[in-house]
């Protein structure tokens, strides 16, 4: 595992930049076999001592053009992740999105049809209040609009804490440090590029998980405790997305 940003993972020409920011990782172990029922052909769970991890990410994003810009409506709004992590068969590593909530439906329609992302239209809302450098609690709200389940909620506010860079496990940065994303789309796997700097992780303490997205993505309600972590963000540079494996 790569822990810093991944030099085989450059991005010159992006074809979108982002500002990942005030984000939450709530973090879910999983048995393999119910993680990999749920992943198309060509995609394994990558596993950390045999568990599958499905992570909730809610966060604020910013976006940028660069061939144009910033675009007004598409610049800052709400989403919220549910995603897993995964092997390719080209042998590269990655991240599956189940599901993808944000509350611009332009974006939503862009994503669906550019990336073949499975993004959602919802009605959300993100809170970052406190004195401390980056805040000292966070709180995200969702609620789906379109396509369905509808009405499918989210509500998750956290405590945050010092931070972590040097308390962190090597399992921290197997659910962080990941530099590719991937999709399916005209019958064949496709993989996109995503490089940013190491994330700046801080410990935090769930104060509110009230969560229907993991469910209704296929999950069974997750169990035990999760490892949850706060980052203000980081700048990523996505590429255009290419194909991995060909069609089935």
């Amino acid at each position: 595992m790569t822990y810093g940003p991944d030099p085989t993972v450059e991005v010159p020409h992006p074809i979108i930049r982002m500002g990942w920011e005030q984000l939450t990782f709530v973090h879910w172990a999983y048995d393999p076999a119910v993680v990999q029922r749920l992943l198309p052909e060509g995609l394994r769970a990558h596993l950390f001592e045999d568990r599958a991890w499905v992570s909730l990410v809610p966060f604020r994003m910013r976006v940028r053009f660069p061939l144009v810009g910033v675009v007004p409506y598409f610049n800052v709004f709400p989403e919220t992740n549910v995603r897993t992590y995964v092997t390719a068969e080209d042998g590269t590593e990655g991240i599956w999105f189940f599901s993808l909530d944000a509350a611009r439906l332009a974006a939503v329609t862009a994503a669906r049809v550019g990336y073949r992302l499975p993004y959602m239209w919802s009605s959300m809302s993100v809170d970052v209040s406190g004195t401390g450098d980056v805040g000292d609690t966070a709180t995200y709200d969702c609620v789906r609009r379109l396509p369905g389940p509808r009405g499918a909620s989210s509500h998750v506010s956290v405590r945050i804490g010092e931070r972590a860079d040097d308390a962190l496990r090597e399992l921290d940065h197997f659910l962080s440090a990941r530099w590719r994303l991937y999709s399916r789309m005209f019958g064949a796997d496709w993989g996109a590029r995503a490089n940013h700097p190491r994330w700046p992780l801080h410990t935090a303490e769930l104060l509110r998980y009230d969560d229907e997205l993991i469910v209704a993505a296929g999950f069974p309600q997750p169990t035990g405790e999760p490892i949850v972590q706060y980052s203000p963000g980081v700048e990523v540079a996505v590429s255009i997305p290419r194909r991995t494996r060909p069609n089935a």
